[in-house]
């Protein structure tokens, strides 16, 4: 794929502006990430309180981003997104001032951070909606890589500046400046011109089925999808939770200290912008991409178990952490460009909720198992577990594809002449049971056909090689 290509979503005008608005605004979410970790440690003395504020900040995940999703389907994304800057705004300027005054103590601040959890939580899925929005279906894939380079990026600015200014003056600065970044993206959100790109189809405001049970109901009859968010499950909780395991492994076997840590950090942060360069390299980013970066990761993490040194562990995690992206990227992107428009929020909250339970789930496990079984015999198992896990994915997508293609094969014959010689022609090519895959350079996403679709779409000779 041509260089010009892996940046080919900023050729469209409002992903310019946001994209630029998003990094300032991720530069300054990883300051206050940084201050509020160094204002926990510091006024406690504990590693635990400093977890429980991330903690704090993450759980609202689990139980709002299912209601983000409903009203990212049914209210307009504009207003929403305006008011949620302005909460975040307001509440980083009261981390400021608690910072500043020490008004409140840490109470005040945990409260802050399950607030600013509570937001976010609820913001997600409709900035995901939205964004979604400026781009056109060919080049959403490469968007959302550019974003996942766009997030490495931030937080490794982020954190590098924010240690900086924490250390001359304080973590009251680092809240004040993200309290600032906001502000870039409300002004993206006034500046970007809807409908100036024919992007995913979004429904009218209200159009929709409304409720979480709906879209409950509709993740149930999308087997593809869910073996896809499981998969994501297993290799998040199991194959993802790096910062527990790359800690045990530099604290005990590879003797390299928390100088070696932040090395492992730094090299594992590197490695998320190669994957998001990777990714917005490719074309298409369909499941059989996400099968290759699943065994990818799954294989290397055994290795890493093996490696003799911090060196050769370093060499391996760069990969681990490129694969990590590319499936975050590929999961995203099916969620987005295989689901019905009316759920498409609901759906983006469900992802959302699978990344924090295999978070919330897999750090304590990894963190058991490398304390009583050893961090080398943690990662063998837990790369074993995920490989097979894969392998499982693989043989159920297939059987999936398999099942849509030959059901579509056996749909009634159509009445027009010209359909009629083209569902004729592709029961010849195509025979029961072969999968047929849409490609996206034939205007549809990409993924299995379904049922009534492959006569029609036969007589423009969309069918693709898989």
């Amino acid at each position: 794929m041509a260089t010009g290509a892996t940046f080919a979503a900023l050729r469209h005008r409002n992903y310019r502006i946001w994209a630029l608005a998003g990094f300032v605004s991720v530069i300054g979410t990883w300051m206050q990430v940084l201050g509020v970790n160094w204002y926990v440690l510091k006024e406690t003395g504990s590693a635990t309180s400093m977890g429980f504020a991330v903690l704090l900040q993450a759980a609202p995940t689990l139980l709002l981003s299912v209601w983000g999703g409903v009203l990212a389907d049914r209210l307009p994304a504009r207003p929403l997104l305006i008011t949620a800057q302005a909460a975040h705004a307001t509440l980083a300027a009261g981390l400021g001032a608690a910072a500043l005054t020490g008004f409140g103590g840490l109470p005040l601040i945990f409260a802050i951070s399950l607030a600013t959890g509570a937001v976010s939580a609820i913001e997600g899925p409709v900035m995901g909606r939205w964004a979604s929005t400026l781009v056109d279906r060919e080049t959403l894939g490469n968007a959302l890589a550019l974003g996942s380079l766009s997030n490495s990026a931030g937080r490794i600015l982020g954190m590098s500046l924010g240690a900086v200014v924490v250390a001359a003056v304080g973590p009251a600065l680092l809240f004040g400046i993200n309290a600032a970044s906001f502000a870039a993206v409300v002004v993206a959100l006034f500046a970007v011109r809807p409908g100036a790109v024919a992007g995913v189809a979004v429904t009218a405001a209200g159009a929709t089925r409304s409720g979480v049970r709906a879209g409950f109901a509709y993740l149930r009859g999308q087997p593809v999808l869910l073996v896809a968010l499981a998969l994501s499950f297993v290799l998040g909780s199991l194959g993802r939770n790096y910062q527990v395991t790359m800690a045990a492994m530099s604290d005990g076997p590879l003797s390299a200290g928390a100088s070696g840590y932040g090395v492992l950090s730094t090299v594992f942060a590197i490695g998320t912008v190669v994957g998001a360069l990777v990714a917005a390299r490719r074309r298409t980013l369909g499941y059989r991409t996400l099968v290759v970066a699943g065994l990818l990761a799954s294989g290397l993490q055994i290795v890493a178990g093996l490696a003799p040194g911090t060196v050769s562990f370093a060499a391996v995690i760069l990969p681990i952490a490129a694969a990590a992206v590319v499936i975050d990227t590929t999961v995203g992107t099916r969620a987005q460009l295989d689901t019905d428009a009316a759920m498409r929020g609901r759906v983006l909250a469900a992802l959302a909720v699978t990344g924090s339970v295999s978070a919330a789930v897999g750090a304590p496990l990894l963190g058991w198992l490398a304390e009583y079984a050893g961090p080398r015999q943690t990662l063998v198992l837990a790369g074993a577990a995920a490989t097979i896990a894969t392998v499982a994915a693989a043989v159920a997508l297939d059987r999936q594809h398999a099942r849509a293609a030959t059901l579509a094969l056996v749909t009634p014959r159509p009445r027009h002449p010209v359909r009629r010689v083209a569902f004729r022609a592709a029961r010849i090519v195509r025979p029961a049971g072969a999968v047929c895959v849409i490609g996206p350079a034939d205007g549809v996403p990409s993924g299995p056909i379904r049922l009534p679709e492959l006569a029609t779409l036969a007589t423009a000779g969309s069918v693709a090689r898989r």
